[in-house]
């Protein structure tokens, strides 16, 4: 081996001796005869070959060297190959910038590069190497890529190691999880946003940190996800930090704070945040009205909203005194734990007494504009008003304003209130003006078309839109289109043409989320294919853009379930369970279906006491157990049980069912039930043959089954004392009515 590596330095020395000797000939010089030529070479070889060869150590350095070049030259994908082809780990500053350059490039490969690096160093533990700089830009690029749980992640494993990422890196990925439709989004938000911030406030003097510090955008982020949570109580939390931090509420603020009013159903509020703003001098702008317009709509108070755009048009500056009068009969409200949190955020609650202060003016006149009358106009598409949804249209065409003339969104509201009554041609036709008139359709568009054509199952024609979007309008499709077509498909019962979709999405390049594993996966368990279903669950247990939800658990169930494999989905329960996840209503339903299918009525009282134990968790006599929560269950479930056990003769478990749907504002099918006693019971005991214990089970069923014909008002010995002549029925009365 070391006589090998010799003739391999040999042989690279010799050729840089070649070029040096060339190259560093005296100008005008004869080259020699051969044998004098051959003897300096020799001598030179000679004298080359005994410097000791380069260590590791000065090899690394070389390559650093260069890599550091290149990146100071941008040249980062001729830096990423020079990384790749190394033998050896880079310095950390190489390392760091290397991971700034790749995440500022904000393309998925380059992002796929920079997430390699880092795995690469977490599994050698030599994460240290890189500097809160690059971590912080890396979330930030995975956070718009859409990877926002691993921006979180890396996020918290920065704040593990004792970094504290930039404001502008945490704030993105706080914005971005507040945001998302998931509850569990926001959760995660204000937990993200709770840990820097306790992280901060440990520190001994704010200076170590002020790139670190919450700005008004950093809180307006929490502030968002608490409204999207409809958290009160963690929206105050919230804002009685800001002082803290030196960081004043602006319009945003309280235009979140109307956000969260709506949330909790607090029309009657709505107004005195507006005069908070006044009363505090904050700079107001139109997008203030816009949130109370879209929160009147959103609260389905079109009226009122109306009066609001209405009072714009009129240039009136009264506007706290137009929404004081629409809200004199909006003044009740329950929840006395919600009232202390408003009079904390929102002092002149308290100030103004019996609604006999002036209200505010506004520091100007503001008129509606697009937004405003878009606003409206969803409102008129919520409740159906198609009619005044397209009028607002043409009345906005006529607008002298060119800032109140319909843009894309206001033509992809009317879109969507055609879509909704099923008129797809005319919603068509609406698409086909918009191109004509030059208004550029977007991709909300196309998708609310797409999601119309599976609603009426015309799946090849989403087909041909889908094609016509890309190749006529030059728009591609994301992962919202996929997930329409696959549900599509599930609705046409086309089990491989949701996979076609979804294997097409992925070859586009675009992540799957957990709707789109979920949707695939009821596809295949609709399908009556669970294996298939199992095996898409386990690639999105796997994936870690994406967190297997209780929805996953439950389609994995129900998949199982439809075929009356019980035994099977009790194992995936089991799992769930283990995984942290508590069965719900649609766990309990899908495997009370199994059951009923596969015929087991045993396994149904077993399931009736699981449920009669969660439904008496929280109540103050039933069992106090924190960490189960409690269950309530629907007629779904407990007609399921309920039919399981009268089927099966366990008339003292259908009682208790039935009662329990009572109890719950449910009202049992009693014609049902009395249709199958009559079918199924009235030739129900055993012969007087039998031995004395079964004799004695016989007597206690007989009663529980006088106990049932008297709920269903069939004769029985507690009307007038006769009983109905019971017969024996072959074969059966070994069942017991207790497990």
């Amino acid at each position: 081996m070391t006589g090998r590596r010799g003739r391999v330095e040999k042989g690279n020395v010799s050729v840089c001796y070649a070029a040096t000797s060339v190259k560093g000939r005296p100008k005008g010089k004869s080259e020699g005869n051969p044998s004098e030529r051959e003897g300096n070479e020799g001598e030179a070889m000679n004298a080359t070959l005994l410097q000791p060869p380069l260590s590791p150590f000065q090899r690394a350095t070389a390559g650093d060297q260069k890599l550091i070049s290149l990146l100071r030259e941008r040249k980062t994908e001729e830096a990423w190959e020079t990384y790749r082809n190394s033998t050896h780990l880079p310095n950390p500053t190489c390392l760091s910038r290397l991971v700034s350059q790749l995440s500022y490039q904000n393309t998925l490969p380059s992002l796929t590069r920079a997430q390699s690096i880092v795995t690469r160093l977490r599994n050698d533990h030599q994460l240290h190497r890189l500097d809160a700089n690059c971590l912080g830009l890396l979330a930030v690029a995975a956070s718009k890529a859409g990877h926002t749980l691993y921006a979180a992640s890396l996020l918290r494993s920065m704040l593990r190691s004792g970094y504290l990422p930039h404001v502008k890196a945490w704030t993105a990925v706080v914005a971005r999880l507040a945001s998302s439709p998931d509850l569990d989004g926001p959760s995660q938000a204000l937990s993200l946003f709770r840990s820097v911030s306790r992280r901060l406030r440990r520190l001994p003097d704010p200076a170590m940190a002020a790139s670190s510090q919450p700005d008004t955008a950093a809180f307006n982020a929490a502030l968002n996800a608490c409204a999207n949570l409809g958290d009160p109580a963690a929206f105050l939390q919230v804002f009685d930090e800001m002082p803290r931090f030196n960081v004043e509420p602006d319009a945003l603020s309280y235009n979140t704070m109307m956000k969260l009013c709506c949330g909790v159903g607090r029309k009657d509020l709505l107004v005195f945040v507006l005069e908070r703003v006044l009363l505090l001098g904050i700079p107001l702008c139109v997008t203030t009205l816009q949130s109370l317009v879209s929160a009147y709509v959103e609260l389905g108070d079109l009226e009122t909203a109306e009066k609001l755009v209405q009072a714009m048009r009129e240039k009136r500056r009264d506007i706290c005194r137009v929404l004081r009068e629409c809200n004199l009969d909006d003044q009740d409200n329950d929840n006395d734990d919600d009232d202390c949190v408003f009079e904390k955020l929102l002092p002149n609650l308290v100030d103004q007494s019996g609604n006999e202060a002036e209200p505010p003016l506004l520091p100007k006149v503001y008129a509606p504009n697009t937004r405003t009358y878009t606003t409206l106009m969803k409102g008129y598409m919520n409740a159906g008003r198609v009619s005044d949804t397209v009028r607002m249209l043409e009345a906005m065409r006529r607008q002298d304003d060119k800032g109140s003339h319909p843009d894309h969104v206001s033509y992809t509201t009317v879109v969507s209130a055609l879509v909704k009554v099923g008129s797809m041609e005319r919603a068509r036709q609406v698409l086909a003006e918009m191109t004509r008139i030059g208004v550029r359709a977007n991709l909300i568009t196309y998708n609310v078309l797409l999601k119309g054509y599976c609603q009426q199952l015309q799946i090849d024609k989403a087909r041909e839109l889908l094609k016509d979007m890309v190749d006529d309008a030059g728009i591609q499709p994301d992962v919202v289109s996929y997930n329409i077509l696959i549900d599509g498909c599930i609705l046409v019962d086309d089990s491989a043409g949701a996979l076609s979709f979804f294997n097409e999405m992925r070859a586009r390049g675009i992540a799957p989320t957990k709707i789109s594993y979920t949707t695939l996966m009821k596809a295949f368990a609709y399908s009556g294919q669970p294996k298939l279903a199992h095996r898409v669950f386990s690639e999105m247990d796997n994936d870690p853009r994406v967190k297997v939800d209780l929805i996953a658990w439950n389609m994995l169930v129900e998949g199982y379930c439809r075929l009356g494999l019980v035994e099977e989905a009790k194992k995936v329960i089991q799992k769930m369970k283990e995984s942290g996840f508590h069965p719900d209503v649609s766990t309990y339903g899908s495997l009370a279906n199994g059951i009923a299918l596969a015929r087991k009525p045993g396994e149904a009282l077993l399931l009736w006491n699981e449920v009669k134990e969660r439904c008496e968790v929280g109540k103050p006599e039933g069992k106090c157990d924190s960490s189960v929560p409690p269950l309530k269950p629907d007629e779904g479930l407990l007609d399921t049980l309920a039919d399981i056990c009268v089927r099966a003769a366990f008339f003292r478990k259908a009682l208790e069912i039935v009662a329990c749907m009572e109890e719950n504002g449910i009202s049992p099918n009693k014609t049902k039930f009395t249709r199958i006693y009559v079918e199924m019971h009235s030739r129900m005991f055993t012969s007087k043959h039998a031995s004395r214990a079964r004799q004695d089970r016989r007597v206690e069923r007989k009663r529980a089954a006088e106990a049932f014909k008297f709920w269903l008002g069939l004769p029985n010995s507690y009307y007038d004392g006769s009983e109905w002549r019971l017969e024996p029925m072959e074969g059966y009365g070994t069942t017991s009515d207790s497990v």
